[in-house]
């Protein structure tokens, strides 16, 4: 395997992504620090940090990668009427160091954590600015699932969800679906695939296509940086209402 190339703390530059390693799949570059200018040229390259209190700042782009766009979200029959039966409240940017929390969250089925002290503060730093929002479900005052990431220009980049209930992470990613196909935006950056996100439809594309998103999408005109303040109120009824 060539050697992975050490980031200069006083540069912003990164190696191509096209010099990505195969094993470990998408290993792009190490060190480097999480200030707010370098996350988000990371993210206009289609690069995102991923590591663990043991290590360095590792830096990826794996090949393929997973994509959800929102128009293609997949909602089956079961969870249709999970959502009818349903009596919760979704927000945007209400909660946003809770999300953090929650997707930090250590348990039976996800032993360790990569969101780090220090990731946290660049995220949180990140959505002090308006670059990072987060999706809450609540179930009156309690917060029981959701997610968070970056937007730019009209492209998200998803960073990680988590649920306290089932199907809460899931109702978190439909109305962020929802809402970004209403503002316009063509797709979602999963990073990378598993079954879950299959489930709701994503599906792995190609470096060279990704890249072309990349360039068209994050260089649009998106929603205006800053706050993504909305709620929705779901009733037992199988009411709804946007307040």
């Amino acid at each position: 395997m060539p050697a992975i190339p050490w980031l200069d703390i006083n540069k912003l530059d990164f190696p191509s992504i096209e010099c990505a390693s195969e094993d470990p799949n998408g290993l792009l570059a190490v060190g480097g620090d999480l200030s707010t200018a370098r996350i988000l040229r990371a993210y206009r390259q289609g690069i995102f940090p991923w590591y663990d209190e043991s290590q360095p700042i590792l830096w990826w782009s794996p090949q393929p990668r997973a994509v959800l766009y929102p128009e293609k979200i997949y909602i089956n029959r079961s969870l249709r009427k999970a959502l009818r039966h349903a009596d919760f409240t979704v927000s945007f940017d209400s909660a946003f160091d809770k999300v953090l929390n929650g997707c930090a969250e250590i348990n039976p089925k996800r032993p360790g954590t990569w969101i780090t002290d220090d990731m946290r503060g660049a995220y949180l730093a990140l959505h002090q600015l308006g670059w990072a929002h987060s999706v809450e479900v609540w179930r009156g005052s309690e917060l029981i699932g959701g997610l968070y990431g970056i937007g730019i220009g009209q492209m998200f980049f998803g960073e990680s969800m988590f649920s306290r209930e089932p199907n809460a992470s899931k109702f978190a990613l439909i109305h962020l679906c929802g809402q970004l196909q209403e503002w316009g935006y063509p797709i979602i950056d999963c990073q990378v695939g598993n079954d879950y996100l299959q489930s709701m439809g994503a599906e792995e594309i190609d470096r060279s296509l990704f890249k072309q998103h990349l360039n068209e999408y994050t260089n649009r005109i998106g929603q205006a940086v800053g706050m993504w303040e909305m709620h929705w109120r779901y009733s037992s009824s199988g009411s709804v209402g946007q307040t």
